[in-house]
């Protein structure tokens, strides 16, 4: 039996780029899903889990096997009078971490918007040096939309609100060397791990020595 590294990284590339921070998963579990299907039938459940079945050689002590596809990310805690988004987090995650990150913000109308999320006072040589070295947290960081927005009104306007999903871009890299630098390889990687191993058993026609039940979970 072998896994098709190439294959799998490919699986990778694309379930890195489709956004899903907690409570917006549904892209990632269709994504996945779909990538599964011409090796094991999944189905999802209520609460948006894809769960498949191998049937084992014996099932005496069947197993799972689980990984997630949620990512951290944040939502729009408050359109501020500017325009611009304060966000809260989605995960627990450095706010100096995602400094200067592009960012796709998922409007209560089905829309999406670009924007950078940056701190309120992000040029030190028109503020003050003071700046330079000034705690980042929710209060002095905030979403600059690319979008002709001046006011709160203007970004309701854009069907933008208080509850949306922001998500952080991954910027993906794959090195020459074999190495893949981007943001939520924790957990999609686990999940590309697994997409690996059961195209491999399914192709080669084998079986795990026990049932096994493949849990992707969106949270």
């Amino acid at each position: 039996m072998t896994i098709d590294v190439e294959e799998m990284v490919e699986f990778l590339v694309g379930l890195l780029n489709t956004p899903s921070p907690t409570g917006y998963t549904h892209r990632a579990i269709k994504y996945t899903q779909a990538a599964f299907a011409p090796f094991l039938d999944m189905s999802v459940t209520p609460k948006g889990v894809l769960v498949g079945t191998l049937p084992g050689r014996r099932n005496d002590a069947p197993r799972a096997i689980t990984a997630h596809v949620d990512t951290l990310g944040g939502m729009v805690q408050e359109v501020k009078a500017n325009g611009r988004l304060r966000l809260t987090q989605l995960g627990s995650w450095s706010w100096t971490s995602v400094e200067g990150e592009g960012v796709t913000i998922f409007a209560s109308n089905g829309q999406s918007y670009r924007g950078t999320f940056l701190p309120t006072t992000a040029s030190v040589h028109a503020f003050t040096s003071s700046e330079r070295n000034a705690t980042r947290d929710s209060s002095n960081m905030e979403v600059r939309i690319d979008a002709r927005t001046q006011s709160q009104a203007d970004t309701h306007a854009l069907g933008i609100r208080v509850g949306d999903i922001v998500a952080f871009d991954p910027r993906v890299e794959l090195s020459d060397n074999g190495f893949i630098r981007s943001r939520h390889l924790d957990d999609k990687l686990s999940v590309a791990a697994i997409f690996g191993a059961v195209a491999a058993l399914s192709r080669s026609g084998q079986k795990p020595q026990q049932t096994t039940t493949i849990h992707i979970s969106n949270y």
